[in-house]
Protein backbone atom coordinates (compact mmCIF):
# COMPACT_ATOMS: atom_id res chain seq x y z
CA UNK A 1 0.00 0.00 0.00
CA UNK A 2 2.84 2.54 0.82
CA UNK A 3 4.56 1.51 -2.67
CA UNK A 4 1.20 2.24 -4.47
CA UNK A 5 0.44 5.38 -2.64
CA UNK A 6 3.95 6.58 -3.19
CA UNK A 7 3.03 5.73 -7.19
CA UNK A 8 0.12 7.60 -7.10
CA UNK A 9 2.02 10.99 -5.27
CA UNK A 10 4.70 10.78 -7.66
CA UNK A 11 2.39 10.84 -11.00
CA UNK A 12 0.44 13.39 -9.46
CA UNK A 13 3.44 15.57 -9.16
CA UNK A 14 5.08 14.81 -12.37
CA UNK A 15 1.53 15.55 -13.67
CA UNK A 16 1.23 19.28 -12.15
CA UNK A 17 4.78 19.99 -13.27
CA UNK A 18 4.27 19.56 -16.62
CA UNK A 19 0.85 21.45 -16.68
CA UNK A 20 2.30 24.20 -14.73
CA UNK A 21 2.19 27.88 -17.27
CA UNK A 22 5.31 29.20 -18.48
CA UNK A 23 6.41 32.48 -17.08
CA UNK A 24 5.38 35.17 -19.60
CA UNK A 25 7.48 36.43 -21.46
CA UNK A 26 9.05 40.23 -21.46
CA UNK A 27 11.14 42.58 -23.34
CA UNK A 28 14.68 41.67 -23.20
CA UNK A 29 16.51 44.13 -21.22
CA UNK A 30 20.09 45.75 -22.37
CA UNK A 31 22.91 42.79 -21.75
CA UNK A 32 26.26 43.80 -20.47
CA UNK A 33 28.67 45.91 -22.37
CA UNK A 34 31.13 44.12 -24.79
CA UNK A 35 34.95 44.44 -24.46
CA UNK A 36 36.29 47.09 -26.07
CA UNK A 37 37.76 46.56 -29.45
CA UNK A 38 41.36 45.46 -29.10
CA UNK A 39 43.11 48.02 -30.95
CA UNK A 40 41.29 51.24 -31.39
CA UNK A 41 43.84 52.77 -33.48
CA UNK A 42 42.97 49.79 -36.34
CA UNK A 43 39.52 49.84 -38.54
CA UNK A 44 36.76 47.77 -37.01
CA UNK A 45 33.93 45.78 -38.20
CA UNK A 46 30.64 45.24 -36.21
CA UNK A 47 28.09 43.01 -36.75
CA UNK A 48 24.71 44.13 -35.87
CA UNK A 49 22.23 41.34 -35.55
CA UNK A 50 20.96 38.64 -33.19
CA UNK A 51 21.08 35.00 -32.02
CA UNK A 52 21.80 33.62 -35.92
CA UNK A 53 25.21 35.99 -35.26
CA UNK A 54 25.88 35.95 -31.59
CA UNK A 55 24.20 33.03 -29.39
CA UNK A 56 26.13 31.43 -27.08
CA UNK A 57 29.78 29.76 -27.36
CA UNK A 58 30.62 30.71 -31.27
CA UNK A 59 27.30 29.24 -32.30
CA UNK A 60 26.57 32.38 -34.14
CA UNK A 61 28.45 33.34 -37.32
CA UNK A 62 29.97 36.71 -36.07
CA UNK A 63 32.00 34.99 -33.41
CA UNK A 64 34.24 32.51 -35.89
CA UNK A 65 33.93 35.62 -37.96
CA UNK A 66 36.79 36.82 -36.68
CA UNK A 67 39.03 33.81 -37.58
CA UNK A 68 38.41 35.04 -41.65
CA UNK A 69 40.25 39.00 -41.00
CA UNK A 70 43.90 39.91 -40.05
CA UNK A 71 43.65 41.00 -36.31
CA UNK A 72 47.09 42.90 -36.78
CA UNK A 73 45.10 45.05 -39.50
CA UNK A 74 41.54 44.84 -38.52
CA UNK A 75 39.31 44.72 -35.33
CA UNK A 76 36.36 42.06 -35.87
CA UNK A 77 33.62 43.06 -33.17
CA UNK A 78 30.47 41.21 -33.16
CA UNK A 79 27.82 43.05 -31.15
CA UNK A 80 25.09 41.10 -32.24
CA UNK A 81 22.72 40.32 -29.10
CA UNK A 82 20.36 37.43 -29.67
CA UNK A 83 16.66 37.85 -29.24
CA UNK A 84 16.98 41.30 -30.66
CA UNK A 85 14.91 43.06 -33.52
CA UNK A 86 16.04 46.00 -35.80
CA UNK A 87 13.59 47.76 -32.99
CA UNK A 88 14.59 46.73 -29.72
CA UNK A 89 18.38 47.25 -30.66
CA UNK A 90 18.29 50.62 -30.84
CA UNK A 91 15.34 51.16 -28.36
CA UNK A 92 17.24 50.00 -25.15
CA UNK A 93 20.69 51.30 -26.26
CA UNK A 94 22.80 48.74 -28.06
CA UNK A 95 22.79 50.61 -31.01
CA UNK A 96 24.09 54.07 -29.10
CA UNK A 97 27.32 52.08 -27.41
CA UNK A 98 28.24 50.67 -31.22
CA UNK A 99 27.95 54.37 -32.59
CA UNK A 100 30.21 55.28 -29.68
CA UNK A 101 32.69 52.93 -30.46
CA UNK A 102 32.59 53.62 -34.11
CA UNK A 103 34.99 55.93 -36.08
CA UNK A 104 35.50 57.08 -39.54
CA UNK A 105 37.01 54.10 -41.66
CA UNK A 106 34.76 51.47 -39.91
CA UNK A 107 32.90 49.04 -41.15
CA UNK A 108 29.45 47.94 -40.21
CA UNK A 109 27.51 44.24 -41.26
CA UNK A 110 23.93 44.78 -40.77
CA UNK A 111 21.60 41.69 -40.76
CA UNK A 112 17.69 42.33 -38.52
CA UNK A 113 14.82 41.13 -39.48
CA UNK A 114 14.67 37.80 -37.67
CA UNK A 115 12.66 38.77 -34.41
CA UNK A 116 11.21 41.90 -36.32
CA UNK A 117 7.83 39.79 -36.89
CA UNK A 118 7.05 39.12 -33.40
CA UNK A 119 4.31 41.25 -31.41
CA UNK A 120 4.39 45.21 -30.83
CA UNK A 121 3.63 45.80 -26.92
CA UNK A 122 3.09 42.21 -25.08
CA UNK A 123 6.10 39.23 -24.22
CA UNK A 124 9.36 40.24 -25.75
CA UNK A 125 7.26 43.50 -27.01
CA UNK A 126 10.12 43.85 -29.87
CA UNK A 127 8.28 43.54 -33.30
CA UNK A 128 8.45 46.87 -36.03
CA UNK A 129 5.45 47.72 -38.27
CA UNK A 130 5.40 45.82 -41.53
CA UNK A 131 7.32 47.47 -44.42
CA UNK A 132 9.22 50.64 -45.24
CA UNK A 133 7.19 53.55 -45.04
CA UNK A 134 6.44 56.11 -42.38
CA UNK A 135 3.89 54.55 -40.43
CA UNK A 136 3.50 54.82 -36.91
CA UNK A 137 2.02 53.54 -34.16
CA UNK A 138 2.36 54.26 -30.46
CA UNK A 139 2.24 51.62 -28.13
CA UNK A 140 2.21 50.80 -24.06
CA UNK A 141 4.73 48.60 -22.89
CA UNK A 142 4.83 45.76 -20.46
CA UNK A 143 6.61 48.47 -17.76
CA UNK A 144 3.66 51.00 -18.70
CA UNK A 145 5.72 52.94 -20.59
CA UNK A 146 4.47 54.12 -24.08
CA UNK A 147 7.06 53.69 -27.07
CA UNK A 148 6.45 55.01 -30.55
CA UNK A 149 6.78 51.65 -32.60
CA UNK A 150 8.06 52.67 -36.87
CA UNK A 151 8.39 50.45 -39.60
CA UNK A 152 10.93 47.79 -40.37
CA UNK A 153 13.12 49.89 -43.34
CA UNK A 154 12.40 52.90 -40.67
CA UNK A 155 14.86 51.26 -38.44
CA UNK A 156 16.86 49.95 -41.33
CA UNK A 157 17.58 53.44 -42.32
CA UNK A 158 18.56 55.02 -39.04
CA UNK A 159 21.55 52.37 -39.04
CA UNK A 160 22.59 53.29 -42.30
CA UNK A 161 22.24 57.18 -41.46
CA UNK A 162 23.66 57.04 -38.67
CA UNK A 163 26.95 54.70 -39.89
CA UNK A 164 27.08 57.20 -42.61
CA UNK A 165 27.04 60.42 -40.33
CA UNK A 166 30.37 58.51 -38.79
CA UNK A 167 31.89 58.02 -42.01
CA UNK A 168 31.81 54.07 -41.70
CA UNK A 169 30.78 52.16 -44.47
CA UNK A 170 27.48 49.93 -43.17
CA UNK A 171 26.88 46.47 -45.90
CA UNK A 172 22.95 45.56 -45.51
CA UNK A 173 22.70 41.93 -45.07
CA UNK A 174 19.67 39.40 -45.73
CA UNK A 175 18.71 37.04 -42.94
CA UNK A 176 20.64 33.96 -42.64
CA UNK A 177 18.97 30.71 -43.79
CA UNK A 178 17.20 28.09 -41.56
CA UNK A 179 17.12 24.30 -41.18
CA UNK A 180 13.79 24.00 -42.90
CA UNK A 181 13.16 21.85 -46.23
CA UNK A 182 10.46 20.97 -48.60
CA UNK A 183 10.75 18.47 -51.79
CA UNK A 184 14.55 18.16 -50.72
CA UNK A 185 15.10 22.30 -51.15
CA UNK A 186 15.91 25.18 -48.47
CA UNK A 187 12.55 27.40 -47.95
CA UNK A 188 13.67 30.95 -48.19
CA UNK A 189 11.49 31.85 -44.63
CA UNK A 190 10.58 35.04 -43.60
CA UNK A 191 12.21 36.07 -46.95
CA UNK A 192 9.91 39.47 -46.93
CA UNK A 193 12.44 40.86 -44.61
CA UNK A 194 15.33 39.92 -46.84
CA UNK A 195 13.48 41.77 -49.51
CA UNK A 196 12.96 45.28 -47.68
CA UNK A 197 16.07 44.87 -46.58
CA UNK A 198 17.44 44.63 -50.52
CA UNK A 199 15.09 47.61 -51.09
CA UNK A 200 15.96 49.84 -48.29
CA UNK A 201 20.17 49.58 -48.96
CA UNK A 202 19.85 50.01 -52.78
CA UNK A 203 17.38 53.18 -51.63
CA UNK A 204 19.87 53.99 -49.44
CA UNK A 205 22.82 53.79 -52.03
CA UNK A 206 24.68 51.17 -49.89
CA UNK A 207 26.03 47.12 -50.59
CA UNK A 208 23.44 44.78 -50.42
CA UNK A 209 24.77 41.11 -49.51
CA UNK A 210 22.30 38.50 -50.28
CA UNK A 211 23.25 35.85 -47.06
CA UNK A 212 20.22 33.98 -47.22
CA UNK A 213 20.74 32.99 -50.62
CA UNK A 214 23.90 32.15 -50.89
CA UNK A 215 23.67 30.06 -47.60
CA UNK A 216 20.40 28.14 -48.82
CA UNK A 217 22.11 27.07 -52.16
CA UNK A 218 24.63 25.64 -50.37
CA UNK A 219 21.94 24.08 -48.21
CA UNK A 220 20.38 23.09 -51.30
CA UNK A 221 23.71 21.34 -52.72
CA UNK A 222 24.31 19.60 -49.33
CA UNK A 223 20.62 18.13 -49.04
CA UNK A 224 18.34 17.89 -45.68
CA UNK A 225 20.12 14.95 -43.90
CA UNK A 226 23.69 17.02 -44.18
CA UNK A 227 22.45 20.56 -43.30
CA UNK A 228 20.57 18.92 -40.12
CA UNK A 229 24.17 18.17 -38.42
CA UNK A 230 24.69 21.95 -38.69
CA UNK A 231 22.17 23.38 -36.77
CA UNK A 232 20.84 22.77 -32.95
CA UNK A 233 16.95 23.51 -34.04
CA UNK A 234 15.25 25.43 -36.93
CA UNK A 235 17.11 28.41 -37.05
CA UNK A 236 19.94 28.06 -34.85
CA UNK A 237 23.06 26.36 -35.86
CA UNK A 238 26.33 24.20 -33.82
CA UNK A 239 29.61 25.94 -34.07
CA UNK A 240 30.00 24.14 -37.63
CA UNK A 241 27.13 25.29 -38.74
CA UNK A 242 28.19 29.08 -37.66
CA UNK A 243 32.12 28.99 -39.08
CA UNK A 244 30.14 27.57 -42.08
CA UNK A 245 27.76 30.63 -42.44
CA UNK A 246 30.74 33.23 -41.29
CA UNK A 247 32.90 31.80 -44.73
CA UNK A 248 29.76 32.65 -47.05
CA UNK A 249 29.38 36.22 -45.58
CA UNK A 250 33.18 36.27 -46.59
CA UNK A 251 32.45 34.71 -50.07
CA UNK A 252 29.79 37.42 -50.35
CA UNK A 253 32.26 40.40 -49.67
CA UNK A 254 34.41 38.88 -52.09
CA UNK A 255 31.80 39.09 -55.01
CA UNK A 256 30.60 42.68 -53.99
CA UNK A 257 34.54 43.74 -54.18
CA UNK A 258 34.43 45.14 -50.45
CA UNK A 259 37.00 47.09 -49.57
CA UNK A 260 36.86 44.77 -46.13
CA UNK A 261 38.78 41.79 -48.30
CA UNK A 262 41.76 43.85 -48.55
CA UNK A 263 41.91 42.96 -44.63
CA UNK A 264 41.53 39.28 -44.71
CA UNK A 265 43.73 36.47 -43.36
CA UNK A 266 44.97 33.62 -44.91
CA UNK A 267 41.66 31.42 -43.75
CA UNK A 268 39.64 34.34 -45.13
CA UNK A 269 41.98 34.38 -48.58
CA UNK A 270 41.20 31.25 -48.96
CA UNK A 271 37.84 31.37 -49.49
CA UNK A 272 36.24 31.62 -52.89
CA UNK A 273 33.87 34.17 -53.91
CA UNK A 274 30.19 33.35 -54.15
CA UNK A 275 29.27 32.65 -58.05
CA UNK A 276 25.42 32.19 -58.40
CA UNK A 277 26.00 30.94 -61.62
CA UNK A 278 27.82 27.49 -60.29
CA UNK A 279 25.16 27.44 -57.96
CA UNK A 280 21.77 25.08 -58.31
CA UNK A 281 18.48 27.45 -59.04
CA UNK A 282 16.76 28.54 -55.85
CA UNK A 283 14.69 26.30 -53.61
CA UNK A 284 11.42 26.93 -52.81
CA UNK A 285 10.03 30.52 -51.98
CA UNK A 286 7.90 30.91 -49.20
CA UNK A 287 4.31 31.72 -50.28
CA UNK A 288 2.46 34.77 -49.10
CA UNK A 289 0.99 34.85 -45.57
CA UNK A 290 1.65 35.10 -41.91
CA UNK A 291 5.25 35.28 -41.29
CA UNK A 292 6.18 34.03 -44.56
CA UNK A 293 4.24 30.29 -44.83
CA UNK A 294 6.15 27.88 -47.12
CA UNK A 295 3.23 26.18 -49.08
CA UNK A 296 2.17 23.01 -47.90
CA UNK A 297 3.72 24.02 -44.61
CA UNK A 298 0.47 25.85 -43.21
CA UNK A 299 1.87 29.46 -41.06
CA UNK A 300 5.42 29.08 -40.54
CA UNK A 301 6.14 29.28 -36.43
CA UNK A 302 7.34 32.14 -34.97
CA UNK A 303 11.18 32.05 -34.39
CA UNK A 304 12.36 30.84 -31.13
CA UNK A 305 12.22 32.93 -28.18
CA UNK A 306 15.18 33.89 -26.33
Amino acid sequence: MKLAAALILGLSIGVAQTQMPRPPLSPIPAPPPRPPVDNPGLPSVFIIGDSTASNGERNGWGDPFADYFDATRINAANRAVAGFSSRSFITVGVWDRVMKEMKSGDFVLLQMGQNDGGTLDTGRARGSLPGLGEDTKEVTMPDGKTELVHTYGWYMRKYIADTKAKGATIIVMSLTAKNIFRDGKNVRVYDHFSQWAAEVAQSAGVEFLDHIDIVANEYDKLGPEKVRGLFTDSTHTTAVGADRNASFVVAGLKTLNSPLVQYLSAKGQAVPAYDPSVTPPPGPAPAAGPRGAAPGQGPMPPPPQI
